[in-house]
């Protein structure tokens, strides 16, 4: 059951590390000379799209080191109203052997080439949080917090931070908040530190303290060990058949989940996708609205984007159907602009939502 609004300071408060995103626009990593900068994070796209679409209170749980690039960051996390009275500070060495602010390097991709992603945050702050750093009694017990959302690329940084995300899970639990997690399996994170099976020990203990599990079909196949077809290699086959499969045994194997959402996702090309979800809940699957041939200018964090809308819906009051096509809608436009995090109003999710097109406005 929700907090009610009045008694919680904040609607919702994510966990996670927030890197300078270096992009080269319509070009190459390997031959810019130019990049634009923004910030970025998983787990932080969720708090900044219920602040800026949607309008909620929300604020992030982060670590930085103490220069010029964290405060650079942080003035990006500013503009997008995001708290950031939680952000531990930690002392900048000159050279980053103790504490670094990660960089995240994206490609959007075209056509036939494929998006990358190359990210460079070995011994960044964040990677260092342990248990007792954060104060989580005086954020979910005094402040309050409605909803708390943290995920799968935060829990890879290190043996630490995974520590720290059942802390906050378990306490966040205690209070009466809602858990959200969405496993955002990256092969490049665990392979060195023990790859699927390290996955899996660190993400099924992380999910018995979930309500509102979020991942797509390799999420829950790397993360969590399911099966859902005869080829699991082959994971673009999936059928709609298999990924109801796939959300039933879920939540057969972790009975306290309330809510898990899956995007559904086929790449035809860089810049055609087509997009949808589903999401069970109280026993039943819900499918959403199918976008066969959306134009992708910038795909990542479209599935954070749907994280946000979905929970908006959630936290809103809104039914499992209109949840779902809240995350759906904010999730498809967040990928028509460029940068992690979406720059949609809540009154384009709902048009969008009604049916509407693309036709200009005057």
């Amino acid at each position: 059951m929700l907090k009610i609004k009045e008694n919680a300071m904040f609607d919702e408060i994510s966990l996670g590390e927030v890197m300078l995103r270096l992009d080269p626009g319509e070009g190459r990593i390997r031959t810019a000379r130019n990049f634009r900068a923004w910030e970025g994070g998983g787990e932080y796209n969720v708090a900044r799209g219920l602040r800026k679409c949607f309008k909620l209170n929300t604020a992030i749980v982060t670590a930085f080191a103490d220069n010029d690039i964290g405060w650079l960051i942080e003035d990006f996390i500013l503009q997008g109203g995001v708290d950031t009275r939680f952000i531990k500070w930690a002392a900048f060495d000159g050279i980053g052997r103790s504490s670094r602010n990660g960089l995240n390097f994206t490609e959007r991709g075209y056509g036939l080439r494929g998006a990358i992603g190359i990210s460079d945050r070995a011994n960044t702050a964040a990677s260092k949080l342990k248990q007792g750093d954060i104060d989580w009694e005086h954020i979910f017990g005094e402040c309050g917090v409605r909803w708390f959302h943290t995920g799968g690329i935060f829990a890879a940084l290190s043996e630490s931070t995974a520590e720290v995300v059942l802390e906050a899970a378990q306490i966040a639990k205690k209070h009466g908040t809602i858990v959200s997690y969405d496993l955002n399996y990256r092969p490049s994170l665990w392979k060195d530190i023990g790859g699927k099976a390290k996955a899996q020990e660190v993400n099924k203990e992380i999910a018995k303290y979930v309500d509102v599990m979020i991942g797509n079909e390799e999420d829950f196949i790397a993360c969590l060990g399911l099966s859902v077809s005869g080829n699991d290699e082959h994971l673009n086959e999936l059928d709609l058949d298999g990924y109801k499969k796939m959300i039933h045994q879920a939540s057969a194997l972790y009975p306290n989940f309330k809510v898990i959402g899956t995007t559904l996702r086929t790449v035809k090309s860089a810049t055609i996708n087509s997009w949808s979800a589903i999401c069970w809940a109280e026993g039943q699957v819900y499918q959403g609205i199918a976008f066969d041939d959306i134009e992708i200018l910038d795909r990542v964090g479209g599935g954070d984007s749907f994280a946000s809308g979905l929970i908006f819906g959630l936290l809103n009051g809104n039914d499992y159907q209109t949840a779902l096509n809240y995350g759906i809608c904010h999730g498809a436009l967040a990928m028509t602009t460029a940068g992690d995090t979406s720059t949609a109003a809540r009154k384009e999710v709902e048009k969008l939502m009604k049916g509407s097109n693309a036709r200009v406005e005057r």
